[in-house]
């Protein structure tokens, strides 16, 4: 678990978690950041937006956030968990850490 009680995933779990299937996976990072590149199939809602639009997302999925270093989605994964999500998981170390490629 990272700090403040949340899940965490590996980059290296996300990477299988896409191999199998599609999860849900939203990156809370700025929208020039994640237009720069993120993990294809990452979803964008900055974390500013988050508490607004967490009602358009399933609270039963298993959600994975990500952002450039881990920290923001970790402090999402929390917002999320308080709003009833009881999959959320923030992924360790986000982007800087992820090894796949990046779409632009």
């Amino acid at each position: 678990m990272f700090g403040w009680g949340v899940k965490t995933i590996t980059t290296d779990e996300l990477a299988e978690k896409i191999k199998v299937g599609k999860p849900v996976l939203i990156d809370v990072r700025e929208p020039s950041e994640f237009a720069a590149g993120h993990v294809r199939g990452a979803r964008n809602i900055p974390l500013a937006q988050l508490a607004a639009r967490a009602q358009k997302l399933d609270p039963t999925a298993e959600t994975l956030l990500i952002c450039q270093s881990g920290h923001r989605s970790a402090r999402a994964a929390k917002q999320l968990k308080r709003a009833g999500f009881e999959h959320a998981y923030t992924v360790k170390g986000g982007t800087l850490a992820w090894k796949g490629p990046l779409k632009r």
